[in-house]
């Protein structure tokens, strides 16, 4: 049965100050993808199943060993040469039955990033090396997603949020990938309570982004030291006039360059109040559509569009959107290789739409 945003056991969280119904409810609605199922992941996937995120896909192709048992606390000595995947997902069931859980016994590659993020929410890097930390802020920007991240070594750890429609990712903090002994837990060790604790931040920033409620770690680093017992902030900023290679700034003034293919938000109520409004067409997946909607558009998801849309009229005026621009742009190019004339798309999605024109609309 579908996760229950109104369950007893989500009512310590409810009565939160800011929190409440609405919150919960868009947990259940999320879809998180959550890279990693070792020391990190332990401690941020029991936490956000606990919280209520309704859909999970972890991914990872390691399987337990004996070393890993002492800080990745979702599996057990019974586990030792089972996948990670299997017995995280068969730990997180118990936790939570109700939950959809997706394990991916595969590494996170460029290859199928793009459609394990097709319906996603958000993504959570738990790796354990520097080329898919890079990969994980690199596919998050394509995406339009946020990405939270985290790492664990030695004595300290650090966390924080890359978002590159807010203006700011990994890269402006890292631009330079470290060497990789300085990343390596098995070279250099780490204490399991850092993982526990980054972990935990981890978690508490995707319930916030997922929810809205707080400030998120943007622009921000958190930095524990189990030493001393500490933690620090480190701010950071991009630096002014970085584009990145397929970052958001990047795809913008790509499209913009034909105006004909998109539209922005001003635009586009103009065109729907007037008397001849275009066929909207929602390319999100149902929840999202359930949750909140521009009024009278129809949900055909992209999944369907990319399988080739056949009963809609290729000389119809229609808008695509989806929640930051980026599916249905794919749509877009999609529509326009089946012969669709005058077909857009709604630049920064129903979040833009919702900042500009109404901002009374329930936003996620």
């Amino acid at each position: 049965m579908p996760l229950d945003p109104g369950a007893p056991r989500f009512a310590r969280q409810r009565v939160l100050d800011g929190f409440g119904p609405s919150a919960q409810e868009r947990l259940a609605a999320a879809h998180v993808v959550v890279v990693g199922a070792g020391g990190l992941g332990s401690a941020v996937l029991p936490a956000i199943v606990g919280a209520g995120v309704g859909t999970i896909t972890i991914v990872d192709d390691d399987t337990v060993d004996v070393s890993n048992l002492h800080r990745q606390t979702l599996h057990r000595a019974a586990d030792v040469g089972r996948l990670k995947v299997e017995s995280a997902a068969e730990a997180l069931r118990a936790l939570s039955p109700d939950t959809v859980i997706h394990p991916v016994a595969e590494r996170f590659t460029g290859r199928n990033a793009l459609d394990l993020l097709l319906d996603a929410d958000l993504l959570i890097d738990g790796s354990d090396n520097a080329p898919t930390r890079y990969l994980c802020n690199d596919i998050a920007a394509v995406r339009g997603i946020p990405l939270v991240w985290g790492s664990a070594v030695r004595y300290t750890g650090q966390a924080g949020v890359a978002w590159d429609e807010r203006g700011v990712d990994y890269r402006d903090l890292f631009p330079e990938a470290p060497d990789a002994e300085d990343l390596s837990c098995e070279l250099v060790g780490v204490l399991p309570p850092v993982c526990t604790v980054i972990g935990g931040v981890m978690a508490a920033e995707a319930i916030k982004v997922l929810t809205g409620i707080g400030e998120p770690l943007l622009g921000r680093v958190a930095i524990f030291d189990a030493r001393t017992g500490g933690m620090r902030e480190v701010r950071y900023e991009r630096e002014p006039g970085v584009v990145r290679p397929g970052s958001i700034e990047e795809r913008t003034a790509e499209r913009e360059l034909d105006g004909s293919t998109s539209i922005v938000s001003a635009e586009l109520a103009a065109e729907l109040a007037s008397d001849a409004p275009p066929m909207l067409i929602d390319v999100r997946e149902p929840h999202e559509h359930s949750f909140v909607a521009l009024p009278n558009s129809t949900l055909i998801p992209l999944r369907d569009i990319l399988a080739g849309v056949d009963p809609l009229d290729r000389d119809a005026n229609i808008v695509l959107y989806c929640h930051h621009g980026v599916r249905s742009g794919q749509a877009l190019a999609s529509m326009q290789t089946l012969g669709f004339t005058r077909v857009r798309h709604l630049t920064g999605g129903i979040d833009a739409f919702a900042r500009a024109v109404d901002p009374a609309m329930p936003r996620y």
